[in-house]
């Protein structure tokens, strides 16, 4: 079919039909390649539509598979109430063949029933070849994406392997019958019997996915170690079903009140993070606890896709710059297991980290001191060499006039404790009150330099003053309040009236109502200024024994200076240790804002309001942490966001309007899009067999393709990412064909005449990926097997993982072009 001229509106209607729906308006003066751009524009558009309808659509479903109900178990303990768990009604692998299997293929089961109703029941080529498209693209092209999107040295296998061997073989059932019935039993037609045999072989796949899932076939499916409640004749408890136990300590990413003190008291033994940040750490961490289904990876993809609210939780900019690298390792530690039981205290890192930081944080030197030193310490493992930066920040003071800017490397060699390094102070004989400027150390990031970081002490000011006395120790405040919960009690001890010389000064604590080893670990010790060093922090070891007490406190007392210092006024100070009850209170209010961190998380909301809000918002209203392309694509998808908006929440009555609703949408956007596919094919040249196999079932499939991406990447085991290929494929055979050639069958015997389809295209075009579609599962079961491929069908070894990526790119080339060579009548077939 070649490309029709513009400017003849005759030949345009007798070349290029209208659909269902287009055009709008008469083209008939337009130039054909601005129609061409306008369409490909329009039809790039509406998949942008479909993805973000299918993500309320997806919410719906979401509302309705994940319905519970309460199963009550004796407990084994004679007086102890019975154990209560709940469970899902939907069974797993019956929800992913079925809701959500139309979830994901909604818009090609759709577009082949709207073809066919739109060509009064005679067969079309868009539906069908997409249908066919849309399996190689999912079968080829997003296996090899996950096979090669691992991470290097990982490895990804498929975990409920005898549900995936049941629909991978109904899935090369599907398109062998889908051969046999074009081709073989009634070639150029579909009989009654052989569109209802087609239709039905839907429910006889559900039913035995389910019985194999159950156990009932082949064995058992769970896995070794796997737990499991057996209980008497449950209906729907499969081995996909989760048991969500209200016993259960952050298990499957439920927040508890525990779990959540543990977290917290961890976090927060660091300073600077306040509840807000705990809160949102606590919320991060939850959802990565989480099971996740590919339904969730699927919305998430399309909200980053179109600058929308997302499913996973983004740190402030702010809350970054909080975490210094040891919070970061402490944190990343925890997230390495995120499936375990509990979140005990995190082994410290000192030992096997060197950690640097200087010995004081403030020091005060006279104008005229020409050049001082400056120590900056090392603990932790001094095994290694070590390197850090120091650089001068400017305060009140500036560099070049008041002193001399530093900005070099510091090399720990092994076992080396300290370092120095000498500051000079520029003395400009005018007179200036007291100045400052800061220190400030950073890590070097390089291969050699990897076990390093920094201690609290990073950041240290220098006070430029005319003073040469020792000075006075004392406590800067009589008393401190700290909680139970802060871990270490920091009190500064600071040196005025003078700060020249080495100083120190002895410390001891004292029992008052707390007491030491039980509330805090108290003794006696000696607390050293360096020369110029004005303020020092002295470390009080709070225990935490989150119990409900009332307010304790002890004392700690400055005695016999040395170095000719002297004491102060306040010698002796005062630390209250709360009772947190606050405990209470401020577990409930964490528990508050976790929740809340939670919800904003969620895939659904629950109310036209809070729709309406995410719609008109960039990245659903958390504007601090949207990028350029979240404000690039919130715009351009504005006006489908606002209109689906207005669909029913999906916790409005059990989810089910907003599923009606949601997918009589995607009919409307799915017929525009069959018109501007074929419309488009037709002023380019193409037929519709090709632009379906091409640009529809790459459009429909994008979002599955980013879905399935992140799955390979967060998940432990494949399942998510490509576990559900085969199955999607069956289901798109069984309803996207069966569904609408029985209406057409039935309508065609009614009316006492044949339907009719044309065997030569799609009988080729099912031939052709049948056959590539065994050569696939092939190399993924060689993978699986085979050490040379890491024993998993995703990641593994570099080379083997390049080439598997290669024979599935290649496998789909070769489809996509043996299809189009025979649409062209290049390659003549004839069934």
């Amino acid at each position: 079919m070649e490309a029709v001229n513009g400017s003849d509106f005759g030949a345009v209607l007798e070349q290029c039909p209208p659909g269902l729906l287009l055009p709008f308006l008469e083209e008939s003066n337009w130039r054909v390649s601005v129609r061409a751009t306008l369409y490909i524009m329009g039809l790039l558009y509406c998949f942008l539509g479909i993805a973000i309808v299918a993500d309320v659509f997806m919410g719906a479903i979401e509302i309705i598979t994940s319905k519970t109900r309460k199963v009550y178990l004796a407990s084994n303990t004679q007086g102890q109430d019975s154990d209560v768990v709940e469970v899902r009604i939907w069974n797993d692998t019956v929800a992913n063949l079925t809701l959500m299997a139309l979830g994901s293929s909604a818009p090609e089961i759709l577009l082949s029933c709207i073809e066919i109703i739109g060509k009064n029941f005679e067969a079309g080529e868009l539906g069908p070849g997409t249908i066919v498209g849309s399996a190689a693209f999912n079968l080829l092209i997003i296996s090899a994406v996950c096979v090669g999107g691992i991470p290097e040295g990982e490895t990804r296998s498929i975990r409920m392997i005898k549900v995936f061997g049941v629909t991978t073989v109904f899935s090369l059932l599907a398109y062998i019958w889908l051969l046999v019935v074009v081709a073989v039993t009634s070639p150029g037609e579909v009989a009654v019997w052989e569109a209802v045999v087609t239709f039905m072989l839907f429910p006889l796949l559900v039913i035995v996915a389910f019985a194999t899932d159950r156990g009932f076939i082949c064995g058992v499916t769970r896995e070794p170690g796997q737990k499991q409640i057996e209980l008497e004749q449950p209906d729907g408890m499969g081995e996909g079903d989760k048991m969500i136990s209200k016993r259960g300590f952050f298990k499957n990413g439920v927040l508890e009140k525990d779990a959540l003190v543990a977290f917290v008291k961890e976090v927060k033994r660091y300073p600077g993070l306040s509840d807000e940040d705990a809160a949102l750490l606590a919320a991060q961490k939850l959802v990565d606890s989480q099971p996740h289904s590919k339904m969730w990876y699927r919305i998430g993809a399309v909200r980053n896709l179109s600058g929308g609210r997302k499913t996973q939780l983004k740190l402030t900019k702010k809350l970054k710059e909080k975490l210094d690298s040891r919070l970061q390792l402490v944190y990343d530690t925890i997230n390495e297991h995120p499936e375990a039981p509990n979140l005990g205290p995190v082994p410290e890192t000192d030992m096997s980290n060197a950690v640097i930081e200087f010995h004081a944080t403030t020091c005060a030197v006279a104008e005229n001191i020409g050049k001082f030193p400056i120590t900056i310490s090392r603990h932790g493992n001094i095994e290694e060499m070590a390197k850090v930066r120091i650089e001068s920040i400017d305060g009140t003071a500036v560099e070049i006039e008041d002193y001399i800017p530093v900005d070099q490397i510091i090399t720990f060699e092994p076992k080396e404790l300290q370092k120095k390094v000498e500051i000079e102070i520029v003395d400009d004989n005018q007179w200036e009150p007291d100045e400052e400027f800061f220190l400030k150390l950073s890590l070097i990031p390089s291969e050699d330099n990897t076990n390093v970081q920094l201690g609290h002490m990073s950041i240290m000011e220098i006070t430029i003053l005319n003073d040469d006395e020792p000075g006075v120790l004392s406590f800067s405040k009589r008393g401190i309040l700290v909680q139970e919960s802060i871990g270490m009690a920091r009190i500064p001890v600071v040196r005025t009236g003078g700060a020249d010389g080495e100083v120190s000064v002895k410390w001891r604590t004292k029992d008052k109502s707390a007491f030491s080893g039980k509330d805090f670990i108290g003794g006696e010790g000696i607390l050293t200024f360096q020369h110029t060093e004005t303020e020092r922090m002295l470390e009080i070891p709070i225990i935490d024994d989150m119990e409900p007490e009332k307010d304790e406190h002890f004392e700690v007392e400055l005695f016999e200076p040395m170095g000719g210092a002297k004491l102060g006024h306040i010698a002796r100070l005062a630390v209250t240790i709360t009772n947190d009850d606050a405990y209470n209170s401020i577990t409930d209010h964490l528990m508050k804002m976790t929740n809340a961190n939670m919800d904003a998380m969620r895939t659904h909301q629950d109310t036209w309001a809070c729709q309406m809000r995410d719609a008109m918002n960039v990245n659903g209203g958390d504007l601090e942490n949207a990028t350029n392309i979240d404000y690039l694509m919130h715009f351009l998808t504005f006006g489908w966001k606002v209109i689906f908006s207005l669909i029913p929440p999906p916790s409005l009555l059990g989810g089910w309007p907003c599923f009606f609703v949601s997918l009589a949408m995607i009919g409307v956007i799915t017929a525009v899009v069959g018109d501007l596919a074929s419309i488009f094919g037709c002023l380019v040249g193409l037929e519709d067999s090709v632009t379906a196999i091409t640009l529809v079932a790459m459009g429909t499939s994008l979002p599955d393709t980013f879905a399935s991406k992140a799955a390979a990447v967060q998940e432990k085991h494949a399942d998510n990412a490509i576990g559900n290929i085969t199955g999607s494929n069956s289901v798109n055979v069984f309803l996207g064909l069966g569904l609408p050639w029985m209406m057409a069958a039935l309508y065609h015997a009614a009316n006492g005449t044949v339907f009719k389809v044309p065997s030569a295209g799609l009988g080729f075009s099912v031939c052709i990926f049948t056959m590539v579609a065994l050569l696939a599962i092939l190399l993924l079961m060689l993978r699986r097997q085979l050490s040379i491929f890491g024993k998993a069908e995703l990641g593994g070894p570099f080379w083997p993982r390049v080439f598997s990526v290669c024979c599935l790119v290649g496998l789909w080339f070769l489809y996509v072009t043996l299809s189009s060579l025979q649409a062209y009548n290049i390659i003549k077939v004839h069934f």
